[in-house]
């Protein structure tokens, strides 16, 4: 279920990238076209978030259960860093 909702998420994202990219062709206010961008960034990151819950719930705990969770782990800390910087 996961996969569906980021996907739509990813699709809803991609429709107002290309409704930004018209505001932009059209000269449209700076400020309103920077707070389209911004509500995409969000739209992003919360696809972002839904596709590493799946992966922490299915590919990570797996990985764990079979004794083989360092890796996983590892690249679960560096996405987090990633967001804090």
């Amino acid at each position: 279920m996961k996969h569906k909702e980021a996907i739509n998420l990813l699709k809803t994202s991609k429709g107002q990238i290309e409704g930004i990219i018209k505001m932009i062709e059209d000269n449209r206010y700076c400020v309103d076209i920077a707070n389209q961008i911004l509500a995409v960034q969000a739209l992003l990151k919360k696809a972002n978030l839904k596709i590493l819950d799946k992966h922490i719930r299915t590919c990570v705990t797996d990985a764990i259960n079979k004794g083989q969770g360092e890796q996983k782990i590892e690249e679960i800390i560096n996405i987090i860093d990633k967001y804090t910087k």
